[in-house]
């Protein structure tokens, strides 16, 4: 059935007002960070600067060490994405393909430990790594982002598995492949999609995490750069809106460039597979 013309403006309507709702807090802190101090403190303020300045991003890098912080989230985001889609992909291959009493409780378990909250589990962790003397270290931050990642990796990857046609590894099977031949060769290139966006995920998650930095790092050499952004606050909850309006639209751009560069891929490792299937 053809779609009406009301219906289908109803539909863009409402997508348009989606997107301005997605983008309005992202493009008023592009705003903010290239006003001077007058127009911060306007009681009118518009959408573009009437003076844009550099200024803010100046002051920024000048009192914190935001390079130096964005180098510590990149180690640990890309390190702990790595590291999430090499545990995850055999253990969604294995969920998958065995359909037993064990491999339907760790389904479940995967989607109860999504309701945790950060709160409930940072005790354990800190003393979990506090034994093993990783507090105040990237290592022991990458640690806790894996297992933080790891359950929605698997389930993401166990419906990417479950999309490949089962016929491929049972011809794979008696060409004479292994199991470990069968996921390396045959399964994991149709999986490309997959791995790559649940790779997108753990690396988002990870260079926006906060909370779990705050805790772990004390020494600011190794602190991440959600956690510099904070030091814009001062003492009294008062901040220094122009620079931490620079820095946070700086610290959002990795994400976006990253998602920018591999969205076709994305659709296209989809699109050779269904054709591949």
């Amino acid at each position: 059935m053809r779609t009406r013309p009301a219906a289908r403006a109803g539909q863009y309507a409402a997508l348009l007002a989606y997107l301005v709702f997605l983008a309005f807090p992202f493009l008023w802190l592009v705003s903010v960070a290239f006003k001077p101090a007058r127009e911060l403190g306007s009681l009118h303020p518009t959408w573009i600067p009437k003076n844009p300045t550099l200024a803010n991003f100046r002051q920024a890098f000048d009192e914190q060490p935001l390079l130096h912080a964005a180098f510590n989230s990149l180690l640990a985001a890309v390190s702990a994405a790595v590291i999430a889609v090499v545990l995850a992909t055999p253990m969604a291959y294995v969920m998958a393909r065995q359909r037993t009493r064990l491999a339907r409780a760790a389904s479940g378990w995967v989607v109860v430990s999504q309701a945790f909250p950060f709160v409930l589990v940072i005790i354990p962790l800190f003393l979990v790594l506090k034994n093993l003397r990783l507090i105040d270290s990237v290592p022991g931050l990458v640690m806790v982002y894996v297992v933080w990642a790891l359950p929605f990796a698997l389930w993401m990857l166990v419906g990417y598995v479950r999309a490949v046609p089962v016929e491929l590894e049972e011809a794979a099977a008696i060409d004479g492949a292994g199991r470990l031949r069968t996921l390396v060769s045959v399964t994991a290139p149709l999986l490309a999609p997959g791995i790559v966006a649940t790779g997108l995920f753990a690396f988002v998650t990870a260079w926006n995490e906060f909370f779990f930095a705050l805790v772990l790092l004390k020494t600011p050499e190794k602190q991440t750069l959600p956690v510099v952004l904070t030091h814009f606050i001062g003492t009294e909850g008062v901040a220094d809106l122009g620079p931490l309006a620079a820095a946070a639209s700086l610290a959002t751009l990795p994400s976006l460039v990253v998602f920018a560069l591999i969205q076709r891929r994305i659709t296209g490792g989809m699109l050779a597979g269904a054709v591949k299937s």
